[in-house]
């Protein structure tokens, strides 16, 4: 991985830094760059990541640049799996990498509903899970959880209601030990039923 990475560090000219963090290859760039370095990588006989598997966002609320928009490719040819990593803030847009690869423009439209990354010359660019006229982005890490109103329909009513919105589940806290250490001192659900011999 470091030779590829090297590789694409010297030839591709479009990268601000490269790392191997869990077996994969990271590289990071800059949005004005970002499309000339998905097009080396999707074009280069050494590289050949032709399929985009996803896109997502990140949000670092006390940093300048508050995101990190994240391309997660895949090379069918070389099995091999990199990700280029792109930091922006909320005002700064992304060029939308549909002209490169195809599968990007739901992705794109997903991370703007999420988290509000702007992405420049998107077809089509609109929410695509949240409701018609929903305010905020229900992914940013000070998205607040309560305030607002949620949208449903009422078989009783025969019609759309605006309810406010109410956590279906209280918060509770998770020990994570397992019951095959003996972890847990107590009976566990259905234990009363084993029979003792």
């Amino acid at each position: 991985m470091e030779d590829l990475g090297k590789h694409v560090v010297d030839v591709s000219g479009s990268t601000t830094g490269m790392s191997v963090r869990l077996g994969e290859l990271m590289i990071e760039t800059t949005p004005d760059k970002v499309l000339a370095l998905l097009t080396f990588l999707r074009d280069d006989p050494k590289c050949l990541f032709t399929q985009l598997v996803d896109i997502c966002g990140v949000d670092w609320p006390e940093r300048a640049k508050r995101f990190d928009v994240v391309y997660n490719l895949l090379s069918l040819k070389n099995n091999q799996r990199v990700r280029v990593k792109v930091a922006t803030d909320e005002t700064t847009p992304v060029p939308s990498a549909e002209p490169v690869f195809k599968a990007a423009g739901w992705f794109e439209r997903e991370a703007y509903d999420l988290y509000g990354i702007w992405f420049a010359d998107h077809p089509d660019l609109r929410r695509i899970l949240t409701d018609y006229g929903f305010e905020g982005h229900p992914m940013r890490k000070d998205f607040p959880l309560t305030g607002f109103v949620e949208l449903r329909w009422d078989d009783t009513q025969r019609r759309v209601v605006y309810e406010p919105v109410k956590l279906q589940q209280e918060f509770r806290r998770f020990d994570f030990l397992s019951p095959w250490e003996g972890g847990i001192p107590h009976e566990l659900p259905g234990d009363e039923k084993a029979t003792k011999s």
